[in-house]
């Protein structure tokens, strides 16, 4: 095991400060994401039934304003909505294929976190989970796909701006995170997970199991080329 995955294993996720300005689209270029610490998984919620064909890579970079998520997604096959709204939010968007960010920024309530869900068409929602609730977040994200058919990947890249997360972002916090992705047209469908949940059923909605999400400083890291790498 490499010490990428070590740390991955540890239930600790890096996002890294950028030093390199985005792209003419507000993304980050490819040389940022490369250095980018990846996170990756391929087995169920449980932690069963590894497959290497649903492979997830995740890396997440920052700045004071936006928080960014790259999800590298290897899949089988593709199940997608056909509609959506205008702006592409999808309610019930994890009844299709998705990757999944659940951010919980605020430590001291363990039932209270950010829901993101983005699919293989671009289409997206976010959502803010409390107790008893679940209200549409409305954080003004954006999302950038692409999907590679003769390489079986898709990708995609948000940008979450950090108000709707936190009053004031503190780069020294350490929040707690987890990242899921869902394949399949019909029951039995993949649920993967980077921590596991443990449910008799599926369920991603365990915040007992997130892991640890650490804000490095930017500066000059080593690289980590994106496996599977797809020219945005």
């Amino acid at each position: 095991m490499n010490k990428v995955d070590e740390f991955s294993r540890q239930g600790k996720a890096v996002a890294l400060g950028m030093t390199e300005p985005c792209d003419a689209e507000g993304f980050p270029r490819t040389p940022s994401w490369d250095q980018a610490r990846p996170l990756r998984f391929n087995a169920d919620w449980q932690e069963k039934h590894a497959d290497p064909e649903r492979a997830t890579e995740v890396r997440l970079l920052w700045t004071p304003d936006t928080l960014f998520l790259r999800f590298l997604a290897r899949y089988r096959t593709i199940t997608v909505f056909p509609d959506a709204e205008p702006n592409g939010r999808r309610d019930q968007l994890w009844d299709r294929d998705v990757a999944e960010a659940f951010l919980q920024p605020d430590r001291s309530n363990l039932r209270r976190y950010k829901e993101f869900e983005v699919s293989p068409n671009g289409f997206w929602i976010d959502l803010d989970i409390a107790p008893g609730e679940k209200r549409d977040l409305k954080s003004g994200l954006k999302r950038r796909v692409i999907r590679n058919e003769a390489q079986k990947i898709w990708i995609a890249e948000l940008a979450i701006p950090m108000k709707c997360l936190v009053a004031k972002f503190n780069p020294a916090a350490r929040w707690r995170v987890n990242f899921y992705r869902v394949e399949g047209a019909k029951e039995p469908r993949f649920y993967s997970a980077w921590r596991p949940t443990g449910t008799v059923e599926p369920n991603f909605h365990v915040p007992e199991a997130f892991g640890e999400l650490i804000f490095a400083p930017a500066g000059r890291r080593r690289k980590y080329p994106v496996s599977g790498k797809l020219v945005l």
